[in-house]
């Protein structure tokens, strides 16, 4: 079961969505818990990191969309955002809070529809997934979701993770096997970055996980190809 939470200030859209939702997994065999909001306050009171997926209008009174989702990724960095907007421009700023999908108004059920599968998909590729590190030490076991970049010098892979830094003998033949390419990209020859963790993209350097690597000429366009498909702009 998923748990969706639509944040939506028009009654009218709001109703929209929610009976989009029923069809949708009527039509799926697929089973939805939904939770509704008027405001982005309204969510934020005592957040809980529970939802899969938050279908959020970005012009609501009051905190928007966007700051809304700003808010949300200070505790919770692994719930899927799907902006409903009638302005296409805010597509740049989603990029700063991971947006996954944008739908437009006025939203049409086949448009809706089409999103919400590709989003199911893309959630379903950010499944956990566990690697085992043989360090000099020992074995250390590893969530991927944990890894925000790693640097290959000489043979040796070094891991940068939310848990420290992790060192050991491979190729960089092995490590991109032993990565989903759906979440990680190389900025250069000798950093593959973990989308997830990517907060910002400056003219040649990316920040991820609080670290700025350079971006380099040759592999600029493909890193910004694979962080679109990875944060799923607009189509």
């Amino acid at each position: 079961m998923y748990h969706i939470a639509i944040v939506e200030d028009e009654k009218a859209c709001s109703r929209q969505l929610q009976k989009y939702l029923e069809q949708y997994q009527n039509e799926k065999n697929m089973q939805f818990k939904v939770s509704v909001f008027s405001a982005g306050t309204e969510l934020l009171t005592n957040y809980q990191p529970v939802y899969d997926l938050i279908l959020l209008d970005i012009e609501m009174p009051g905190i928007n969309g966007i700051d809304t989702a700003a808010k949300i990724r200070e505790t919770d960095g692994e719930v899927a955002l799907m902006f409903i907007t009638n302005l296409a421009g805010y597509a740049i700023r989603g990029y700063e809070v991971e947006a996954l999908d944008f739908v437009t108004k006025p939203v049409s059920y086949y448009q809706f529809a089409m999103r919400l599968s590709r989003c199911f998909r893309r959630l379903g590729k950010r499944e956990s997934r566990e690697i085992l590190l043989s360090c000099p030490d020992g074995i250390k076991k590893l969530n991927i979701s944990q890894i925000y970049y790693v640097e290959v010098q000489n043979r040796i892979l070094h891991y940068y993770t939310s848990e420290g830094e992790y060192s050991l003998r491979g190729t960089i033949q092995s490590l991109e096997e032993s990565l989903p390419a759906a979440s990680f990209a190389k900025c250069n020859r000798w950093y593959i970055v973990n989308l997830k963790h990517v907060s910002e993209v400056k003219k040649n350097t990316v920040v991820v996980g609080g670290y700025e690597l350079e971006i380099s000429r040759r592999s600029r366009a493909a890193f910004l190809q694979s962080l679109a498909e990875y944060v799923g702009g607009i189509r």
